[in-house]
């Protein structure tokens, strides 16, 4: 007898904009905050790679945002990110990335928010900038239902309304043109914006930071947005089936009858970008994840198997790093003595021998890694990366590859030419990245696990062996 389907009723809403800086995010963290606030459970996603958005939806909605991006992961991982991460959820919310339709290729779908729309058969709501504009309004959804006709846009909702008036005009006009309901708009307000700092977003770490914005957000959108049609419109999503392969289920095979890896984590707010189907797949393979915070000079429990130290903005901390200087030599003793490590991005800065801040102020960081590091006031790197192993490394096998992407404002003054970790392919080209040698790996480039989930039990491999003989390490410390 053939077991019958699992499926799965997950009221969901793509918010799609016709351009990067439509105002996705601010009206997404709003909608958020409005739906808490009413007591409902809304889960946010972020399609892409980026960490900063999802930082602002864990904090507007009290659980944690995920990622869905179908280039570092296949698509049926997308989807069992999507239906694990809605477990529970009244609503899931998911924020677009760039334009709607704009991804890795100009003439597909592929990498893009759309593809994403269809692959979990969401229904979308265009967010439209309609700034000194009424009727040509109508000619831009128009467009963006042609273009596709299998996305089911089923509303929008305009951003940097003039007034009223003002939406009552582009209501009108879309109304007429394109069939479906312009269901509410936000004010041409600057307090509305997204706070910045001068080079990017601020990582919401704790909901009380953000809390007065977040409740004028939630006030705003209660009077402008009609938050029963956008329930009601997510409830007609139909169910999705649940995956016949999946991920993230639970422990693997391989790593079911094996002794639990201690694998300390960094994180607070100068080290908190992860994704968190890395943490969870590291989990799933045996990993008891604990943590601490280099921030507030805490170090690695003595007994534990394995460091990760993800990105964030050490840079913006450089000076408070810099005074635990007993406790960054500690942890410096910790990886020569042979802590399984891997660092990505703001953990690598962390690792070098100094960061210098955007003042000209140099920090003196942990020095596991013979080099330096220089903020700058542009943007150093951007984009999807795919790394090509060039040696052997706790993570990876010469010759294999994960995908990742990077972002940073850094760059790196001196460094040695002998043990990078990858050649790191994007947009851009190839270029060689990061620093491999023995027990420790890092580099610029974050790594999505479900790219190659190898390197998870190849890295927890690592941590068991390094077990073994941790007590006569632990020794050298007392």
């Amino acid at each position: 007898m053939e077991s019958k389907e699992q499926t799965y009723q997950c009221p969901r809403i793509v918010l799609g904009g016709t351009s990067s800086g439509a105002g996705k995010t601010t009206l997404s963290i709003g909608l958020m905050a409005a739906l808490r606030k009413r007591g409902l459970q809304a889960q946010g996603f972020k399609v892409g790679p980026d960490y900063i958005d999802p930082t602002y939806h864990t904090a507007a909605t009290g659980r944690i945002s995920r990622n869905l991006d179908t280039w570092m992961m296949p698509p049926q991982v997308m989807h069992e990110v999507f239906l694990r991460g809605s477990q529970s959820a009244d609503i899931s919310l998911i924020e677009g990335v760039m334009g709607f339709y704009d991804g890795k290729d100009p003439l597909s779908n592929q990498g893009s928010t759309a593809e994403i729309s269809l692959l979990l058969q969401a229904p979308v709501i265009l967010v439209l900038d309609v700034k000194a504009m009424a009727r040509s309004a109508a000619a831009i959804v128009k467009g963006f239902q042609e273009l596709e006709p299998s996305v089911k846009i089923v509303g929008v909702i305009a951003n940097r309304c003039g007034s009223a008036n003002h939406f009552k005009l582009v209501k009108a006009a879309v109304e007429q043109m394109c069939k479906v309901p312009v269901i509410g708009y936000l004010p041409n307000d600057p307090s509305l914006k997204v706070p910045e700092r001068h080079l990017g977003l601020i990582p919401a770490i704790e909901r009380v930071e953000m809390e007065p914005w977040f409740d004028l957000l939630a006030e705003k959108i209660e009077a402008t947005v009609d938050l029963d049609l956008l329930l009601a419109l997510a409830n007609g999503a139909p169910a999705l089936a649940e995956p016949t392969e999946k991920l993230l289920a639970g422990p693997s095979p391989t790593s079911s009858d094996l002794s639990p890896v201690k694998l300390a984590v960094a994180k607070d707010e100068a080290f908190n970008f992860y994704y968190q189907e890395n943490l969870e797949l590291l989990e799933a393979y045996g990993a008891e994840l604990c943590y601490f915070s280099p921030l507030h000079g805490e170090i690695p429990p003595m007994d534990a198997d394995g460091l990760y130290i993800g990105g964030g903005f050490p840079e913006e901390f450089a000076e408070r790093l810099s005074q635990w200087a007993k406790e960054r030599q500690t942890l410096h003793g910790m990886i020569e003595a042979g802590l399984p490590t891997f660092a990505e991005c703001g953990g690598f800065m962390y690792l070098c021998q100094s960061i210098t801040d955007r003042a000209g102020q140099q920090h003196e960081m942990v020095g596991a890694i013979p080099y330096q590091v220089e903020m700058q006031q542009k943007l150093a790197a951007l984009g999807y990366r795919e790394a090509l192993a060039e040696r052997d490394s706790l993570l990876l096998l010469a010759g294999e590859t994960a995908r990742g992407h990077e972002f940073h404002y850094s760059k790196i003054t001196e460094e040695t030419t002998e043990n990078h970790a990858y050649q790191v392919k994007g947009m851009r080209g190839v270029k060689k990245e990061g620093y491999a040698k023995g027990n420790l790996l890092a580099g610029y480039t974050h790594l999505h696990f479900a790219s190659h989930p190898g390197m998870i039990k190849r890295w927890l491999d690592s941590c068991r062996e390094y077990a073994v003989h941790r007590s006569a390490v632990n020794k050298a410390f007392h």
